[in-house]
């Protein structure tokens, strides 16, 4: 049992679903806590870390499912046939909560598993740790509160957030790595340093990256990775990143396929995704993008590829806020997904934009702007907001329950009908 474990929003969800599946996937990315928070729920477990264990499970796939249930697979991918035995199993002898298996990549040969598993097999992505889980944020506003009985929202509240905007530069570069959130704060940095140095580095043929970075070339796939987190928390279509690669003399050349094959290895290592459009049918003649924004699963690692430290955040206003967005995005998405919900974001062709949309199941959504606290970065997000909703309420069409502005740092309060909600305040 790991020494001061610390409770995750995840395992709500995960608890739910080993009482409503026979198999959980856990993925996510290398060192978020994976195993050490499944092995909380698991009664046995097979452990594909080394290559005598990586071995026997290619050649005899179906004796890494001994073991009593629920069963934890760490690694899976690494024997992906593993799959196909679970599958059969649960065809044979179902039962809920059979099997947890972890994996910080995807397969690297998709073609190895058989069927998809519906209905017996779901998953789920866990992300770092949030400014909650890690208990740098007080919980003082909950997003299910506010989608429940926002009377509970007092007129202005928390005055005295003590956290600064140099503080929230810290806590990107940083980042919610358990390794790094539990180190002491002077050395703190260089954890999550280390962390990223030691990204693309191949130990071992049984190390999680082995297989994908076969004869790919490192410097290539770090350069992609730089140009997707200066374009963080944007729409940029791969023929501008592409342009701006090589403008910068990096190289000579570079194909939208062989672009598009990086940026595929950086998403099955849980590094970078797209956070998808809210799309809806106006009733106007504004049509909606449906262009995924790029994201970070955390916002450190995009710092840390760009050489950004905390003091060149606050050098640099505009790329602080985009970086900002980044970090409340992941915070958000796991509180979303805490409450099930969904995270998405909004944007049309007459220009308006909503960085965030929270939507729950039964359709009830928030809207959400991301800023930087400052008292015109505030007035923007408000208009922005009523704006909006305003286009929702001519279009016919559903307004936002409720109308957010998750800022870095400063007051809790209510103005135009808009709930002010520093991301150090906020919880699931």
């Amino acid at each position: 049992m790991v020494k001061n474990y610390v409770n995750r929003l995840a395992e709500k969800t995960l608890d739910v679903k080993l009482n409503s599946a026979g198999c959980v996937v856990v993925s996510g990315p290398k060192f978020c806590g994976k195993s050490t928070m499944c092995e909380r729920f698991a009664k046995s477990v097979t452990p594909l870390k080394t290559t005598n264990a990586i071995e026997l499970a290619l050649a005899d796939p179906r004796s890494a499912l001994l073991g009593k249930t629920p069963h934890l697979i760490d690694e899976w991918q690494k024997a992906p046939e593993i799959w196909n035995e679970i599958k059969s199993d649960l065809d044979e002898d179902y039962e809920f909560g059979k099997y947890i298996l972890t994996g910080s990549t995807t397969p690297v040969d998709s073609m190895r598993i058989q069927h998809s598993g519906a209905g017996r097999i779901t998953r789920m992505t866990l992300k770092p740790f949030t400014l909650y889980e890690s208990g740098e944020s007080s919980g003082i506003v909950s997003l299910a509160k506010l989608f429940g009985n926002r009377d509970d929202f007092p007129v202005q509240y928390a005055t005295d957030n003590k956290i600064s905007l140099r503080d929230i530069a810290f806590l990107i570069c940083r980042g919610g790595w358990p390794i790094a959130v539990k180190a002491k704060k002077e050395y703190a940095l260089n954890v999550t340093k280390n962390y990223f140095d030691g990204l693309f580095v191949i130990e071992n043929e049984s190390d999680e990256f082995a297989a994908f970075l076969k004869n790919k070339n490192i410097e290539l796939l770090q350069i992609i990775l730089r140009s997707f987190a200066r374009n963080v928390s944007t729409q940029a279509k791969k023929t501008v990143m592409i342009k701006d690669i090589i403008a910068s003399g990096v190289r000579e050349k570079l194909d939208e396929d062989t672009f598009s094959s990086y940026e595929k290895i950086l998403k099955d290592f849980f590094i970078i995704y797209d956070l998808p459009a809210w799309n809806l049918n106006l009733r106007t003649t504004v049509s909606v993008r449906t262009a995924p924004t790029h994201h970070f699963v955390d916002t450190s690692i995009a710092t840390a590829a760009l050489k950004i430290n905390p003091a060149d955040l606050l050098n640099d206003m505009k790329s602080f806020g985009c970086f900002f967005e980044d970090f409340a995005i992941r915070d958000l998405s796991v509180y979303a997904e805490a409450i099930g919900g969904e995270l998405k974001h909004y944007r049309d062709s007459s220009g308006q934009e909503v960085d965030a949309i929270v939507e729950l199941e039964n359709g009830e959504y928030c809207a959400v702007e991301i800023k930087i606290a400052s008292e015109k970065n505030i007035e923007d997000g408000i208009s922005s907001l009523l704006s909006f909703e305003q286009k929702m309420r001519t279009s016919e069409l559903k307004a936002p329950l409720f109308k957010m502005i998750l800022t870095s740092h400063g007051a809790c309060y209510q103005k135009d009908g808009v709930y002010i909600v520093p991301i150090t305040c906020l919880k699931d």
